[in-house]
């Protein structure tokens, strides 16, 4: 019998030939899962994703947004017309191209806090590190989705100017890699980094890698070697739901403790994928048992085309309240709101958050003690 603490065994996809031929090719050679991914609409309907009429319809999205999908990651996908929390994540969708008003293609300000191409200082004591915008899989509610169409990183010219930054700043005591996905970069490359923040007077360093989820077999005993040196180091990994704890991604995250890597986990609250109690439960004990601290549930931001996955807040506090007293305190993941522009992070139940009238809402910044406006797009659907 299953236990009660795990998830509920997934249903088997579907496999197209194509696709189970693409997974035997690469078996756990993460490169060729790379090599094998879809990167269209007429790739993921060879692979059973869509059927042709749907791959058609979905041209205008696929011009408009970036689309990566490895065969590790399709092989999660349900069969066709049963409920499937990976697909929203993965597969292109019409509504992408619907965008309101208030959305934005940098919801959380990140340009207005770059003193370098590459770097965001935000925070006093931190700041991020992009040394790349190229990822694993390229999600649908990214809040970065315009930024992957942007000009690459080029790290001999970007890296410089802000170790430059580092070192006029020692108030920055930890970077954190994000992007696109620092695990994009070789071993060899990624350690090089690593010795340079810490050159760079870093005492501290996170990286941000949605690899343990979409590609685990990414995370190899030689990249554990590259990063043991630096430990010790945390990693933040990015499951969104249980059918995503597979044991590949336990074992990742097996390799990484052992290697002296603190994994955490942050998900992102998305109609159709977690936004049920049960689901939200279910990831939290699967990531307990796997060795992976559940962090932050962070609400939808503001990115463009999206508002088909958005929750209301007041559905997030109802979903978030009720996991209370079903998990333990260190299973139990932070609710927070990056107030769009850039005034910071807030937990969304706490005296920073509060409900001025029906959709209209008043944030506290952590940065500037000032309330902020915000509009919950969602609140109409919940």
């Amino acid at each position: 019998m299953t236990p009660p603490c795990a998830p509920a065994p997934a249903p088997a996809p579907a496999l197209t030939p194509a696709l189970a031929e693409a997974l035997a090719e690469a078996g756990e050679d993460w490169r060729a899962h790379m090599r094998l991914a879809a990167r269209g609409p007429g790739d993921l309907a060879r692979y059973g994703a869509l059927t042709p009429a749907e791959a058609d319809a979905l041209a205008a999205v696929s011009a408009r947004y970036e689309t990566l999908v490895a065969p590790y990651y399709l092989s999660l996908l349900a069969p066709r017309g049963a409920p499937c929390p990976i697909r929203p994540q993965a597969i292109p969708q019409g509504e992408e191209l619907l965008h309101l008003p208030e959305e934005r293609p940098d919801p959380i300000g990140d340009k207005e806090h770059s003193p370098t191409p590459i770097l965001v200082h935000r925070y006093r004591d931190r700041a991020l590190l992009f040394p790349t915008y190229r990822c694993p899989m390229f999600c649908r509610y990214c809040f970065r989705k315009d930024t992957l169409n942007a000009e690459a990183v080029q790290l001999h010219r970007d890296l410089p100017p802000a170790l430059s930054y580092l070192r006029a700043h020692p108030e920055i005591e930890e970077v954190i890699l994000s992007g696109g996905d620092p695990l994009m970069l070789s071993d060899e490359r990624l350690g090089g980094l690593l010795g340079a923040l810490k050159g760079a007077g870093v005492r501290r360093l996170r990286l941000h890698s949605r690899f343990v989820v979409t590609l685990p077999y990414r995370v190899t005993e030689a990249l554990a070697d590259a990063l043991r040196p630096h430990a010790p180091l945390t990693l933040v990994a990015h499951f969104n739901h249980a059918r995503e704890v597979t044991p590949p991604a336990r074992a990742a995250a097996a390799r990484l403790a052992a290697a002296g890597v603190r994994v955490l986990n942050q998900s992102v609250l998305l109609r159709g994928v977690n936004d049920d109690v049960g689901a939200l439960r279910d990831l939290s004990r699967a990531l307990v048992e796997a060795g992976v601290q559940p962090y932050y549930l962070h609400h939808p931001d503001l990115t463009a085309g999206t508002q088909h996955l958005r929750v209301s807040l007041t559905r997030g506090l109802a979903l978030t309240r009720a996991l209370r007293g079903t998990l333990s305190g260190h299973a139990l993941p932070l609710y927070v709101l990056d107030i769009p522009g850039g005034g910071g992070k807030v937990a969304v139940d706490s005296a920073a958050v509060r409900q001025v009238d029906g959709a209209r809402w008043a944030l506290r910044s952590p940065l500037t003690g000032r309330e902020e406006p915000y509009v919950d797009l969602a609140h109409h659907l919940d």
